[in-house]
């Protein structure tokens, strides 16, 4: 299991709504919350936000792979969390 890392901003609808589908996710399989994640709000990090190669958020990294970035389904959160499992 590898820790995703999600880059977020507080006030951005799209990443409110990747937030909760996360936590759906989290409520529809149990497993999921077993997935070391570590949240970064660019607005309060911007030193470790800005070193990272993305330009829109939410933005997704495995280990130091991007796997999603910009708007998200939940079928591409779900994904993101399946690849973290894998």
């Amino acid at each position: 299991m590898k820790e995703i890392t999600y880059f977020y901003l507080p006030y951005c609808p799209y990443c409110q709504q990747s937030s909760a589908w996360l936590e759906e996710l989290k409520q529809e399989n149990q497993i999921y919350n077993d997935i070391p994640m570590k949240r970064v709000d660019e607005s309060k990090e911007t030193e470790l936000a800005n070193s990272y190669d993305y330009q829109l958020v939410p933005t997704f990294y495995i280990g130091d792979e991007k796997v999603h970035e910009g708007v998200a389904t939940k079928e591409i959160v779900k994904a993101v969390l399946d690849k973290a499992m894998a």
